[in-house]
Order: C-alpha cells, then structure tokens, then sequence
C-alpha cells in the first residue's frame, strides 16, 4: 500500500486578512514527487473549523468576488450565535458549509486534470488564525 497511497502536511500562512490561497503550485510539486506518472486521485484538506478549499479561476478577480460573495452570504457582524474572536467569528465557523474543507481532483499521468482556468484554493476569512493546514494525499 506504501506505493498507492502517499500523504503530506503543508503549512499555509494566510496572514491577518480574509484570503484565497492558490495551493495548485503546491499540489503539482506534491504529485511530480509522488504519483510517478500513475493516474489516481488528489485529496487535499484542511483540518480547520474555518477554512475550505474550493476551485476556481485566480488572478482575474474572480478571487475577490468569492471573498465579496462571502461578505453578502456571512457578513461579518453580531448575528451569530458563536461570538469569541473578532467581531463576526461566528460566520467563519459557517464556511465550511458552504466551502467545503475538502476536494478530491483526477490525476491523469502523474498531472493534476484542472481546466484550463482552474486553480486550487484555500479560502480563508478567520482573522484570528493566521497559519493553516493543507494535507495533501494522492491515492494511486
């Protein structure tokens, strides 16, 4: 089994500000040191009550769209019920029901199969949490 299914942690840091992280540099890195040009499936994850991945196109402003979409779907203010952290906390324990803490991607010959525009991403808008997590796992 050592051979079919290889895992990493990553360390992400997000900073003090809602962020989208593009991780595909790191996803490809991962998978052309492990997949040896086998076909199979990229889990990545985040252990983060906080925090998604989701796939969309970056660098083209569909990244601060997402955060803004976020801001009209959880604004960040006294509504909700969990309330320690800064003012709003509670909507980020909210976003993994919307952007899920996981995705699982095709890898055909050893590559990541993205689209064209395609890009993985970690999105965060705690604040309060500046360094994440980002497990990486390639089942072959």
């Amino acid at each position: 089994m050592a051979d079919t299914f290889t895992t990493r942690t990553i360390d992400v840091t997000t900073g003090s500000q809602e962020t989208v992280y593009d991780l595909t540099t790191e996803c490809a890195s991962f998978l052309q040191e492990v997949a040896d040009g086998r076909d199979g499936l990229l889990n990545v994850f985040t252990p983060h009550a906080t925090a998604g991945l989701a796939i969309i196109e970056t660098g083209a402003g569909s990244d601060d769209d997402l955060l803004a979409s976020l801001h009209q779907l959880l604004p960040a203010d006294d509504r909700w019920q969990h309330r320690h952290g800064s003012p709003g906390h509670g909507r980020d324990h909210v976003l993994p029901a919307i952007v899920p803490p996981h995705a699982t991607l095709p890898v055909i010959g050893g590559a990541l199969e993205l689209g064209t525009w395609q890009s993985v991403v970690l999105v965060d808008t705690n604040r309060d949490n500046p360094q994440r997590q980002v497990r990486l796992s390639f089942l072959g």
